[in-house]
This record gives C-alpha cells, sequence and structure tokens, in this order.
C-alpha cells in the first residue's frame, strides 16, 4: 500500500520510510498497527482529494508522511510543526520535493497565512494539547483556513466499545514489548467504566506529562487516557461547521468499533 501511494507521487519509499514516524506506524512489524494507520492515511488522502491542485497545510505534519504521501495531488503544500529539530530534518529530507517547504506554527500568525489554505488537515494532535493549547490550536485552523476551504481534522476514538478493543491490544502489545506500547497508560477500574459508558460530556482526570524532544525544545502534552471525542466534537463546532463525521479503519462501523473519527469541516 505504502508503495503504491508512494510511486502515484513519485515518492522514493524510502524517503518516506526515513521518517521516524512511519518507521513507527506505517512499517510497524505488527500487521495491525500498520494496517491501521496506513488506513488514516488514505482516509486524509480520500477527504483532502476534492481539493487537489490547491494550496495544503498539514498542522502538526511531524515527520511529513502524509504531505509526501499526497503530493502528486498537492504540489504546492506546507507542513506546520512545533519542533524545531524535526520541522529542519523535514527540510532536510524533502528538499527535492518542489514545492513543499516546512515551518513552525507560531509563524502561521504571520498575516501572510490568514485564509490562505483551502485544506488544512489536522490529525492525531488535538487530543495531546493541554486545554488552552487546543483552543489555541483549533483557533489557529480556523484563521488559515480559507472561507471556501475546509479543515480536516482526525482524533482517536477512546471512548466506548472502541476504548475496549484498544485497552486489550495496548495490554498485549506491552506485553510484547511492541514500539511504545509497554510505556501504555493505566486506568482504575472505576476510570475505565466511565470512558466506556462516557456521554458527550464525560471527563477523568488526565495526566499532563512534559518530555524534552529535542535540545531547548520541551512540550506539555497529554496521552489518550481519558480524551473524549465527542466532547472535542462540541469545541470544534463553536468556530467551524461540522459538515461530516466519518470513521476509519472500518468506516461502516461507526464510531463504536473504530480506531479514528474525522471531522469535515468549513469555516463558520
Amino acid at each position: 500500500m505504502h508503495n503504491a501511494q508512494c510511486k502515484k507521487g513519485a515518492i522514493d519509499p524510502q524517503i518516506v520510510a526515513g521518517g521516524p514516524y512511519a518507521r513507527k506506524q506505517l512499517f510497524s512489524s505488527s500487521r495491525l498497527v500498520a494496517f491501521s494507520h496506513g488506513a488514516r492515511f488514505r482516509m486524509a488522502r480520500s477527504l483532502a482529494e476534492p481539493y487537489a491542485g490547491r494550496r495544503l497545510l498539514d498542522y502538526g505534519c511531524g515527520d511529513g508522511t502524509f504531505l509526501a504521501l499526497v503530493h502528486d495531488l498537492f504540489p504546492v503544500a506546507a507542513g506546520a510543526d512545533r519542533n524545531p529539530e524535526q520541522t529542519m530534518e523535514c527540510v532536510r529530507r524533502f528538499q527535492d520535493l518542489p514545492g513543499l517547504t516546512f515551518t513552525l506554527t507560531d509563524q502561521l500568525h504571520d498575516g501572510d497565512h490568514t485564509g490562505r489554505y483551502a485544506v488544512v488537515t489536522c490529525m492525531e494532535v488535538l487530543e495531546h494539547c493541554p486545554d488552552e493549547e487546543r483552543a489555541r490550536v483549533l483557533e489557529d485552523l480556523h484563521r488559515v483556513t480559507a472561507r471556501d476551504g475546509r479543515a480536516i481534522i482526525s482524533v482517536p476514538i477512546e471512548i466506548g466499545l472502541s476504548l475496549v478493543v484498544k485497552h486489550v491490544f495496548r495490554t498485549v502489545a506491552g506485553w510484547r514489548n511492541l514500539g511504545d506500547y509497554r510505556y501504555r497508560e493505566h486506568y482504575s477500574a472505576g476510570e475505565f467504566l466511565k470512558m466506556v459508558f462516557a456521554g458527550r460530556e464525560t471527563t477523568i482526570a488526565r495526566p499532563l506529562y512534559t518530555a524534552q524532544f529535542s535540545p531547548g525544545f520541551s512540550l506539555r502534552y497529554h496521552g489518550h487516557k481519558g480524551f473524549n471525542w465527542r466532547r472535542l466534537q462540541g469545541e470544534v463546532a463553536i468556530l467551524f461547521e461540522i459538515e461530516a463525521v466519518v470513521c476509519s479503519p472500518l468506516g461502516w462501523l461507526g464510531p463504536a468499533l473504530n480506531s479514528q473519527a474525522w471531522m469535515v469541516c468549513r469555516p463558520r
């Protein structure tokens, strides 16, 4: 799948595989991990494709994997991330892809970015943000999205039956020392039951971590524990009209038994 997507955009698969996220997820030794994350990128590509040929921004672009995989659709695109070292590494790895640029998210406050992008993707970012940071990111997304454009937001489903399935998988993966799953977060019985039966406004205390991702750059962030995507949906709806909600990797199952929820949004 990944090689086929790379060929569409004439991208060397080794360039994509060189990214730390791609190595850990898309090219994971676990077929389930590789399938789930591969499906996520396929879904993102499908949702963005109606805007092909216009300008795209991937907010929280990480190692640039998604931008490489859609370069055939969006030859003029930008990636934004908070990590300066990772951003410079993207500049180096993708220097031969014309039209692809990278910047820091703080630099998006420059007025030149206002309303500039026909499609803005923000994938698996908002669940990690502390409350005040999440509000700022949503404002950023709203500001840079063109009035006739769309913001495409994906977050993990960490409530209901999906949480049960994920908890079992993470536990087994942790026993096998697979990837970072050995550092998985733990729930008390009461916390777990509360999130399995979560309503739209259900919350539990969410651990807040601090990590130094590169010299001189540290970040406060949440893991997945206690994240309620339905609560986030209400926050998104303040700034955006949510036109569609879809799920991956098996969309026909809906949010009950899927890994990610997607919101396709038009700026208010």
